[in-house]
């Protein structure tokens, strides 16, 4: 006996689930599109860019973006979510990777190269009067984590001078970002950052 024999109702149930499953895909699909063009909006435009103009940008109606995400506020909210968690994704994608000797620095160059972006969605969310450290906080400590982790292995491998911490790395990206977007200037700031990070010869 096959299993529609033993359940007439088994093939309409496969049948019924795949349509199912593939809304909920293009549904992800679409909010990740969405998020991901956001975050671009708000880096070039500030906070202010309209929900229309970021589902034109993502190629879906305003309706899905507001069945997605109801107000401006939890859209932003999203947005920062999702960027900090994409950048502990790419801590963790880094550390497996490679060495802990150079994972860190890889993360660290990776950083100073995405940052001038998502500083301006930082700082354009706040201006809108979003609490962005409130509202991300299990994220944001999810990222200190993972920088301090590759910091701290770094370290253990000898890459890294012992007496550097996580605020030292801050301060240093912060001060990559300064130097200006042009490529040259930012690859040699990055080179000057992590030399000074590695051990002194004794």
């Amino acid at each position: 006996m096959s299993p529609s024999d033993r359940n007439p109702d088994a093939t309409h149930v496969s049948v019924a689930a795949e349509p199912a499953r593939a809304q909920r895909a293009d549904g992800r699909r679409n909010q990740a599109r969405v998020l991901e063009e956001a975050f671009a909006a708000f880096a070039a435009h500030g906070a202010a860019v309209s929900i229309r103009e970021i589902a034109r940008r993502a190629g879906v109606s305003t309706g899905t973006v507001t069945r997605h995400f109801p107000t401006k506020e939890a859209l932003f909210r999203a947005v920062a979510l999702h960027r900090i968690e994409q950048l502990v994704r790419s801590a963790e994608e880094v550390a497996a990777r490679e060495q802990p000797a150079d994972a860190f620095f890889t993360f660290f160059a990776l950083l100073v190269r995405q940052s001038a972006a998502d500083h301006a969605v930082g700082d354009a969310l706040t201006g809108a009067g979003f609490d962005l450290q409130s509202a991300a906080s299990t994220a944001i400590h999810d990222f200190g984590a993972a920088l301090s982790g590759l910091l701290s292995r770094a370290q253990q491998a000898g890459a890294v001078r012992g007496d550097a911490d996580s605020a030292d790395i801050k301060a240093l990206i912060a001060g990559c970002i300064a130097r200006g977007s042009d490529g040259a200037a930012q690859q040699r700031m990055i080179e000057i950052a992590c030399d000074g990070l590695r051990p002194r010869p004794a």
